[in-house]
């Protein structure tokens, strides 16, 4: 048979087979011994640090004793039998235990003999004992990898266990899969990165991972391995962003025109803020080069981003396109269009709204006048991207919260010209700045960081549920002032599994305390028919209620200035990224305005953080990235849609620093041979064209 390589299907490593292969396969989507290879430890044991026995405590993860097993004896019976072992060393004795596996232990532990132990300290009626400890003979570990001084601890299930892969299971295969490739572990990168950055060798980097000698070795696999991976996914993102501009001719806007300049003399109520106009102007750049823009808007809700789109918007019209603006609910699309409408009057451009509850009759004129060009804008929801809607020439793109939408939806309008219209994408939802390098690596980014002025900081405060009737007090006196009050539950009926204050309950509560008929109270769900929502949303608009209860439907979509408190129901298990925007809801008039955060008394150590960070800053990029340290890349918003961000090994939360070092090196390499043809260049331009995907959907859109 050939030699083995890391393309060799993982059934062919010794020690696997069929069956191992298809559980490997199905739980860990491992196919190749490459794949196991880059199947990473999660944390390591330091099989050089001892413990004595009087050191023991229950707060440690894991500790490791050198003593004797003193006896081993069997107790209980039936579901109650265990195996207890008396060790000791020179500063005392412990319990150990076992549930499982209790007669081959019994044969195959020598009592009298001395032990390395392993374990996690618990405490039970005052006393220590290990449950379950990794036992090994001491002076009997051989000089062959595997036996490190840094034990690797590999992420299992109990379907791998099964099959005798837990993480020593696991640990041997890596084990074999080095000692049989090791030798045809070929570089990945040019010599003169490893030279210039100070790269430990793919090849030692790979055995060190996995069994690293001492930490100074483990840390310098992990920068190398994090290195390459964040340098190969920059690679990737900035050849296709070089590539866009190279390939995808985009609409010329070579004049700004009597529309925007009438809407921007005339219109416009209030002043743009100084990012509002350094926005606006790179969009007028962009549009003015020949090559087709990709731009990503981020601002904090309330920072004029619709404007800036409805600005870039009139900017196509005045050059002979027409615009779409599609969002991702009915009552967010109905929200822009009453706001796009009014700001732009009747005379300016013609603006149409198509969502899925559009009548047939409407439907077809619209579809018409798009066809004729005599319709300039249109908003919508998912309708728009149908393929009855056709444009005579559509030339700006317009795209909110973009993450609600998937990479498919979203190139369906891109595809709805010959020449691609411009792409504009706002989110009002910040990213962090290295999630934004990475997920939208390949898009010029703009960032709104300035709020209109006038408008007052909202007031946030952490209130736990034994303070309530300070908070129903309250709300009566901002009722009183003619304010209206969101209250935002995360779920509408009970959970099980949560011990939470469910909507329904909650309705009954705020009923008793603001009785008909001196208040009024709407509900909004997402389980309600559109129907029925957007009636109880409109009684509300129109300040026929006082009160909207509600679930996270609100979330986005709800534009009512004279809304001025919004209490947010067991507050801690939202996530931070949901917090802030639900507080979004609030401060849009001239009043001053208040976000209460209800809590249960116990917190966990995130949930306290969460809701402390909330107190602290109405800074959405802040939050955002106290948000990625608390969750990981995988649960921000919409992430979870790109291959980019499966990683094996970087961490966008704590990784900035190598991310920022990588996409720099790419950024000259582009810079110095854009088209990777130096020699020492070629491995590179070899990698990208075996993973040339063709059209990147989801970078462009």
């Amino acid at each position: 048979m050939a030699e083995l390589s890391v393309i060799t299907p993982i059934e062919y490593l010794k020690g696997v087979g069929p069956q191992k292969a298809d559980v490997l396969k199905k739980e860990l989507q491992l196919f190749t011994i490459g794949d196991l290879l880059q199947y990473y430890p999660f944390r390591y044991i330091d099989r050089t640090q001892f413990h004595k026995i009087r050191q023991l405590h229950p707060e440690m993860m894991g500790a490791q004793v050198l003593g004797r097993l003193i006896s081993l004896q069997e107790v209980g019976e039936k579901r109650s039998r265990r195996l207890v072992g008396q060790f000791r060393d020179d500063t005392g004795s412990i319990e150990l235990v076992w549930f499982q596996s209790i007669t081959w232990l019994k044969k195959s532990l020598n009592v009298g003999a001395a032990y390395i132990i392993y374990g996690k300290p618990t405490e039970f009626n005052g006393q220590i004992s290990l449950t379950h400890p990794e036992m090994e003979l001491y002076n009997t570990q051989e000089k062959k990898i595997g036996n490190m001084t840094m034990q690797p601890v590999y992420s299992s299930t109990e379907k791998l266990k099964k099959f005798n892969l837990d993480t020593k299971g696991i640990q041997r295969l890596q084990q074999t899969a080095l000692e049989t490739v090791y030798r045809s572990l070929h570089e990945s990168l040019p010599d003169y990165i490893i030279h210039e950055h100070q790269l430990m060798p793919y090849a030692q980097a790979m055995l060190a991972i996995h069994f690293p000698q001492n930490t100074q070795d483990l840390n310098a696999a992990i920068r190398r391995l994090k290195f390459e991976e964040l340098f190969f996914i920059q690679l990737r993102l900035l050849r296709n962003k070089q590539l866009n501009i190279q390939k995808y001719r985009g609409h010329r806007f070579d004049k700004v025109g009597d529309k925007f300049n009438t809407f921007f003399n005339e219109r416009l109520p209030f002043p743009l803020t100084n990012a509002q106009k350094r926005v606006v102007k790179e969009i007028r750049i962009d549009t003015n080069t020949g090559a087709q823009m990709n731009r990503l808007v981020q601002g904090d809700v309330g920072s004029g981003k619709t404007v800036v789109a409805l600005m870039s918007m009139l900017l196509a019209i005045d050059n002979g396109y027409q615009a779409c603006m599609m969002a991702p609910t009915e009552i967010l699309a109905q929200q822009h269009y009453a706001g796009i409408t009014a700001l732009l009057g009747e005379e300016i451009c013609t603006v149409k709204l198509l969502t899925g509850s559009t009548p047939a009759k409407e439907r077809r004129i619209i579809h018409q006048q798009l066809e004729e060009g005599t319709l300039d804008i249109l908003i919508g929801t998912h309708a728009l991207i149908e393929d009855k809607v056709k444009f005579k020439n559509i030339g700006f793109v317009v795209i909110d919260e973009q993450h609600r939408f998937g990479v498919e939806q979203r190139a369906k309008l891109w595809r709805k010209n010959i020449i691609p219209p411009h792409m504009l994408v706002m989110t009002a939802t910040p990213i962090p700045r290295t999630l934004a390098m990475t997920m939208y690596g390949d898009l010029d980014i703009s960032v709104i960081d300035e709020l209109p002025a006038g408008r007052k900081p909202i007031k946030t405060v952490h209130f736990f549920e034994n303070q309530r009737l300070r908070v129903f007090g309250f709300m009566r006196e901002e009722i009183s002032k003619g304010r209206q009050i969101y209250v935002v539950y995360p779920l509408i009926k009970e959970s099980e599994k949560m011990d939470l204050l469910y909507l329904e309950a909650g309705l009954e509560n705020l009923q008793r305390e603001f009785p008909l008929p001196h208040y009024k109270i709407s509900i909004v769900h997402g389980k309600m028919p559109v129907k029925d929502k957007d009636f109880e949303m409109q009684r509300f608009v129109k300040g026929e209620t006082q009160i909207m209860v509600a679930t996270t439907v609100i979330e986005v979509g709800v534009n009512v200035p004279n809304a001025s408190v919004m209490i947010i129901e067991n507050s801690e298990r939202f996530g931070l990224s949901q917090l802030h925007q639900l507080r979004g809801r609030v401060g849009r008039g001239a009043e001053q305005s208040f976000c209460i955060l209800m809590s249960g008394n116990k917190l966990s150590k995130e949930g306290k953080t969460r809701l402390e960070t909330m107190v602290r800053t109405s800074d959405g990029f802040e939050i955002a990235e106290v948000d990625l340290q608390l969750r990981g890349p995988g649960d921000i918003s919409g992430t979870q849609q790109s291959g980019v961000l499966e990683m094996k090994i970087a961490n966008l939360a704590a990784d900035q620093a190598i991310l920022t070092e990588a996409r720099n090196r790419v950024i000259d390499i582009f810079k110095t041979d854009p088209q990777l043809l130096l020699e020492k260049n070629k491995m590179l331009g070899q990698y990208l064209s075996q993973r040339s995907p063709g059209i990147s959907w989801d970078k462009i859109s």
